[in-house]
């Protein structure tokens, strides 16, 4: 199995409550793994020191659990989730990928006898999920898009977990020069299968691999193995150190991009494929992909920019080496904590922000009318920033903002004086995803125009694999951030990625951005390497980022912002 990690050990634990909760099971258990998920996504400790420590002094995780997730550390199987498992269909598990469907509903579409995602399709079809109770035609209607998406991405799986799944393949095969290629190499927000190149033989890689990947043998028409992690399909291409600049081109780049090198090479008398580069039959040695576009007589594409949506455009976008990195982040704008329904303290997130590297961290806690979420009313709102203000005076370098809720109307959730007090303000959207187009436009345009808005918040509202974003002419919106000299957000968290880099790189010229992990516990601040790929992806350098500024340069741009607008 893939390295343990802390989402796969809060995984199984979410999981299992969400089984147990459809089997009518024991409510105080489903509650009981809630809590114990919870509490290890809140704790800072590593995840080696959880295992070493069989998880000692984490609250709300006792000795039960705690035998059941080291045993899942040690083999991959966590009993109880698969008891729970083992009572339910298969395809009424992934039932679980439609948004909107929690325990209770699906429990209620299984005792219909729809028990897979192609039978909820048809039920929502031929009427019979409008005539179940609780259900109705505009529910049903709503169920069946949510459907359509679900199985277009059945087969895909976050960033996040393509990189810890190569990350963990690529541990394994250390002194084998692994190189993680593929949609993930590339940093696509999604992937459907996690590719690796090495150099070496693939006898030496299966026995590399052995206990770490399931099904693992040759395949038919690649210089490797196919295999799976945890169910995901994996690939490892291998060849010999002559022949790695090939290898590494043809797996490292989108279909489009591999076969338009492939016929440049043919034009100029070359055959490109996995095995090598050759002419007339006889092989060229190319040890790098920089030795292939030299023999080609042809400009190296960066693997960020080896899309369909770069052709005709990536040689006038920076180098790999002028991109923004992890580390030219600045500031951590954009984090949760207690306040509302965050995990740990401010103290404790700023803390992290430090350890990882960063110069401050921006709190934004959400606003009132995010009562699900603990939103905070103006009077906790104006203790939070006491408390903020004492850090800072105790050392801690921070910045106070708030998440605020973009209401119905297009207007905000704290009037202006209170925004007023606020170092930054991010503007976002948590309700009513699925208005007429031409209002959910005009909302946000109204949003993004308010003089008071430093950020716009993960712009589309989309949720990977789970929920398209929603209706609306991105572009006006995109529009009003421009002239009115709003940042736009990409979120940084992998279920997120929002604003998509295809959009970014439409708009890169034209607008400031903002990479934010919106983290709710510490571990979620390293998400900022996601929100990275995404602006590689875009061709963004640290100048088109703000929060690649210093603590007192940021607070001078949202001044000079508000100044600009008042």
């Amino acid at each position: 199995m893939a390295e343990v990690t802390r989402k796969s050990l809060t995984g199984v634990l979410k999981t299992t409550a969400d089984l147990l909760d459809l089997l009518g099971q024991e409510a105080f258990r489903a509650q009981a793994y809630r809590s114990a998920a919870r509490s290890l996504e809140a704790t800072d400790s590593d995840v080696a020191d959880l295992l070493s420590s069989a998880f000692a002094g984490v609250p709300k995780v006792g000795k039960t659990i705690a035998t059941d997730l080291l045993a899942f550390a040690g083999t991959g199987t966590f009993a109880p989730l698969e008891d729970a498992a083992s009572q339910v269909p298969p395809g009424v598990l992934g039932l679980f990928r439609v948004r909107g469907l929690g325990p209770k509903k699906i429990r209620a579409l299984w005792d219909a006898g729809i028990d897979s995602l192609e039978t909820l399709r048809e039920a929502c079809r031929d009427g019979r999920v409008a005539s179940l109770k609780g259900f109705g035609a505009k529910s049903a209607a709503s169920i069946l898009d949510a459907v359509d998406f679900a199985l277009a991405a059945q087969a895909r799986q976050h960033l996040s977990t393509s990189l810890d799944i190569s990350e963990a393949l690529a541990g394994a095969l250390s002194g084998l020069d692994p190189h993680s290629s593929g949609d993930a190499g590339r940093g696509l927000d999604t992937a459907d299968t996690v590719r690796l190149t090495v150099t070496g033989c693939a006898a030496e890689v299966q026995a590399r691999l052995a206990g770490v990947a399931e099904a693992l043998d040759a395949w038919e028409d690649g210089p490797g193995l196919k295999g799976r992690v945890d169910g995901v399909p994996v690939e490892v291409a291998c060849g010999p150190a002559e022949t790695r600049g090939a290898l590494d081109l043809v797996y490292d780049g989108s279909l489009s991009y591999v076969q338009a090198m492939q016929a440049e090479a043919a034009a100029r008398g070359f055959e490109l494929t996995g095995q090598g580069l050759r002419r007339g039959g006889v092989l060229v040695p190319t040890p790098t992909g920089a030795d292939v576009a030299r023999e080609l007589g042809l400009a190296l594409r960066p693997p960020e920019y080896r899309e369909p949506e770069h052709d005709g455009l990536w040689e006038a976008l920076p180098a790999a080496d002028e991109l923004v990195t992890v580390q030219d982040l600045r500031g951590l704008l954009h984090t949760h904590s207690v306040w509302s329904d965050g995990a740990a303290t401010i103290e404790e997130m700023a803390q992290q922000t430090l350890r990882l590297g960063h110069s401050f961290l921006g709190t934004g806690d959400h606003s009132r009318a995010a009562h699900y979420a603990n939103g905070l009313s103006i009077e906790r709102l104006r203790a939070q920033l006491k408390e903020v203000r004492e850090l800072q005076a105790a050392g801690l370098p921070l910045v106070t903002g708030a998440e605020v809720d973009i209401l119905d109307d297009g207007s905000l959730d704290y009037p202006d004086d209170v925004l007023a007090e606020l170092d930054y303000v991010v503007a976002s959207v948590h309700s009513l995803f699925t208005l007429d187009p031409a209002r959910q436009t005009e909302r946000l345009i109204r949003a993004a125009s308010h003089p008071l808005v430093t950020i716009l918040g993960h712009p589309t509202g989309r949720l990977l694999l789970r929920r398209p974003g929603y209706a609306m002419d991105l572009d006006a919106v995109l529009a009003a951030c421009e002239a009115s000299g709003t940042v736009v957000e990409i979120n940084a968290n992998a279920y997120r990625l929002d604003l998509d880099w295809r959009h970014v790189l439409r708009w890169r010229g034209r607008l400031t951005f903002a990479i934010n992990t919106d983290a709710h516990v510490p571990a979620g601040l390293a998400d900022t390497r996601y929100g990275v790929a995404v602006a590689r992806k875009a061709g963004l350098t640290p100048a088109q980022v703000v929060n690649t500024l210093e603590r007192e340069e940021f607070l001078a741009f949202v001044s000079r912002q508000r100044a600009a607008r008042l």
